[in-house]
């Protein structure tokens, strides 16, 4: 009886003839003027986030964020993932945010510029994909049903 060679997963693509490249290094997105561009969302919130070489400066709507975002506790998750990365005082952050409350638009600048930290310096996505700064979160109000006082809650029940 003659020796045959058992099919393994390991030596599968090699049967089969397919080559296992190795993963190339992801290739920053950077535009001509330097910087990276990504779009956050959050709830109703969409954020447009540009990131360049800077001092640390972060600009939303045209405005300081320490004077768009007042809250400390906003400041502080906008500036999550540039403390993550260690990235605080070398990059400048212009966003635009519309939609939403401030808490949903602190959370798409937060997402937007994750993204464009990643588009920039793709070496930094394990980090931020590790602080969970990466994901989208989803969430969303529910909307209102018919027959119904809000999305869930029904109207007062009186037996008289």
């Amino acid at each position: 009886m003659a020796e045959e060679e058992e099919t393994t997963l390991e030596n599968l693509d090699e049967a089969m003839g397919i080559a296992e490249a190795p993963a190339a290094p992801a290739e920053p997105k950077i535009d001509a003027h330097g910087r990276a561009y990504a779009t956050g969302k959050r709830k109703d919130a969409v954020a447009r986030v540009w990131v360049k070489p800077g001092a640390g400066r972060i600009t939303v709507n045209e405005r300081e964020v320490e004077t768009y975002f007042a809250r400390p506790a906003l400041q502080m998750i906008l500036k999550q993932p540039l403390v993550a990365a260690d990235r605080a005082s070398q990059f400048d952050v212009v966003a635009t945010v519309s939609g939403g409350g401030l808490s949903g638009q602190a959370g798409a600048v937060r997402h937007g510029i994750s993204k464009a930290l990643t588009y920039y310096e793709p070496a930094l996505r394990g980090v931020l994909k590790k602080g969970g700064f990466l994901t989208r979160d989803c969430r969303v109000v529910e909307r209102k049903k018919y027959g119904k006082a809000k999305a869930r809650r029904s109207f007062q029940f009186s037996k008289r």
